[in-house]
């Protein structure tokens, strides 16, 4: 059982680490498709040059605006808590030298 788990994993870590088969010899990701013309291909890539980063910053832009949303409501309860935190701790110091000066006039 262990030797088929370890063969499992071997071969899971193998997978993961190796770069893709096309990329291992050097050829770019659109070499096996010999359809297009290098005309062709190089006005495809000349395009995906051009709009990827402006895909890639919308989907980044769309992301930290959801990220954004839950953070008021986290930055509002941050600040009932340490406002609660403030209040316990000042009642607590009362307490504590209100006890204080009790057991000074108690010994005086």
């Amino acid at each position: 059982m262990r030797a088929l788990a370890r063969i499992l994993i071997n071969e899971i870590e193998g997978t993961c680490s190796s770069p893709p088969p096309a990329r291992r010899d050097g050829r770019p990701p659109h070499a096996p498709f010999d359809w297009p013309t290098a005309h062709q291909r190089a006005e495809v890539e000349r395009r995906f040059e051009a709009e990827y980063p402006v895909l890639a910053r919308g989907s980044w832009q769309r992301t930290a605006e959801r990220a954004e949303r839950p953070r008021g409501g986290y930055e509002r309860r941050y600040r009932a808590l340490r406002r609660r935190m403030l209040i316990g701790s000042l009642v607590g110091w009362c307490a504590v030298l209100g006890c204080a000066g009790a057991l000074a006039l108690a010994l005086a």
